[in-house]
C-alpha cells in the first residue's frame, strides 16, 4: 500500500511533461489549466478491473430487473443520472423529487445533483468521503462511477462479492500554456472486502489469516474431520471446506445431524441452481444454529456462498466450538 501511496505522490509530485498517450477528441478539447483524467487503456485489460465492471454491471441490473432497465455500458448508461435514480430509489425505498425525463445538460446535472446529495446524506453519517462529482459523472469518467458504485454496493450490503485491491492507472490531463501535459496516479477502487463492508471487529481468524497461514490447513482438517465424524452417518463426505459448503445443503443437514432431528426436504433446496436459491440455503441454516442456540454467525450468507474460506470458516467454527464433543 505505501509502495503505491508512493508512486502516485510522485507521479502528481513530477514535472509534468507533454501528453504521450492515445486521447479522443473531446479530451483534447480543455481549457487553460483545465483538467481531465481518464483511465489508462493498459488498466482497463487488467482481469481484476473487467471482473468489478462486470460483477457491478450485474448488479444494478439484478436491482433494476422490475424497471426493465438493461445497463450494458457504466459510463455511456449511468452519466445522465436516469438510471442513478432509479437505482438509489429501488436500494433506499424512497423517492426523489426530480423530473423523470431529462433531455438538456442542464436538466441532466440538475437531477444528477439532486441523486448525489441524496447519496451523500445517506453515506456521510458513516464517514464516506465522495471520490465523485456531478460534472465527473456527466462527463462520463468511469473512475468516478465506479468509486460511487463501490459505494453504494457497500453501503446496501450488496449480495455480490467485489473484487478485492483493484487499483487503475489514471492519466490526469492538464492545458497549460497552450499544451496538453500528463501525468499518471494511481487510484484504488476496492479493497478488502472486510475493510469496505467495515462489518465485523477483527478476530481470531483475521490474524490465522494475516499472520500464521501456516497454520491455516491445521485449522481446516481439523473442521474437516469434525464435520465428516457426522456427514459420513448419511454417507457424505468433504474434502474442500469453501467450496462444498457453498450452496448451503451440508450445513443444513449438518445442522439437522448436530440437533438430532431431520430436516424437511420442502425447507431448502436439494440442488439448488441458482445463486439465490443458494443463499436461501445458507440463510435457512443460520436461522436453524440460532433455533439451536448458537450466536449469529460472523458471516453473510452471501459470503459462504461466493466460496469466501473465511466466512466458511467461522460459521464451520461456531458448530465445532459447541459440538467438537457430540458422537
Amino acid at each position: 500500500m505505501s509502495d503505491l501511496q508512493e508512486e502516485g505522490k510522485n507521479a502528481i509530485n513530477s514535472p509534468m511533461s507533454p501528453a504521450s498517450v492515445d486521447l479522443h477528441p473531446e479530451d483534447t478539447l480543455l481549457e487553460e489549466n483545465e483538467e481531465r483524467r481518464m483511465i489508462d487503456p493498459t488498466s482497463k485489460d487488467d482481469p481484476k478491473f473487467k471482473e468489478l465492471v462486470k460483477v457491478l454491471i450485474d448488479w444494478v441490473n439484478d436491482v433494476l430487473v422490475e424497471e426493465r432497465i438493461i445497463v450494458k455500458q457504466l459510463e455511456e448508461d449511468l452519466y445522465d443520472g436516469q438510471v442513478l435514480q432509479k437505482l438509489l430509489e429501488k436500494l433506499a425505498g424512497c423517492k426523489l423529487n426530480v423530473a423523470e425525463v431529462t433531455q438538456s445538460e442542464i436538466a441532466q446535472k440538475q437531477k444528477l445533483h439532486t441523486v448525489l446529495e441524496a447519496v451523500q446524506d445517506l453515506l456521510r453519517p458513516h464517514g464516506w468521503a465522495p471520490q465523485w462529482t456531478v460534472d465527473a459523472i456527466h462527463g462520463k469518467n468511469l473512475v468516478a462511477i465506479l468509486h460511487l458504485l463501490v459505494s453504494l454496493a457497500t453501503h446496501f450490503r450488496a449480495p455480490i462479492r467485489l473484487p478485492e485491491h483493484v487499483s487503475v492507472q489514471v492519466v490526469v490531463v492538464r492545458k497549460r500554456e497552450g499544451l496538453l501535459h500528463s501525468s499518471h496516479v494511481t487510484e484504488e477502487l476496492t479493497t478488502t472486502t472486510e475493510a469496505m463492508m467495515g462489518r465485523f471487529e477483527r478476530d481470531a481468524f483475521d490474524t490465522l489469516f494475516d499472520h500464521a497461514p501456516d497454520k491455516l490447513n491445521v485449522v481446516k482438517k481439523s473442521l474437516i474431520t469434525f464435520v465428516n465424524k457426522h456427514l459420513n452417518k448419511l454417507n457424505l463426505e468433504v474434502t474442500e471446506l469453501e467450496t462444498q459448503f457453498a450452496d448451503g445443503v451440508y450445513l443444513v443437514l449438518l445442522m439437522g445431524l448436530l440437533e438430532d432431528y431431520f430436516v424437511p426436504l420442502h425447507n431448502f433446496y436439494l440442488t439448488p441452481d441458482s445463486f439465490d436459491q443458494k443463499v436461501h440455503n445458507v440463510s435457512f441454516a443460520f436461522e436453524l444454529m440460532l433455533d439451536g442456540g448458537l450466536k449469529k454467525p460472523k458471516a453473510r450468507p452471501e459470503d459462504v456462498v461466493n466460496l469466501d474460506l473465511k466466512s466458511t470458516l467461522r460459521v464451520l467454527y461456531n458448530l465445532f466450538t459447541k459440538y467438537k464433543n457430540m458422537e
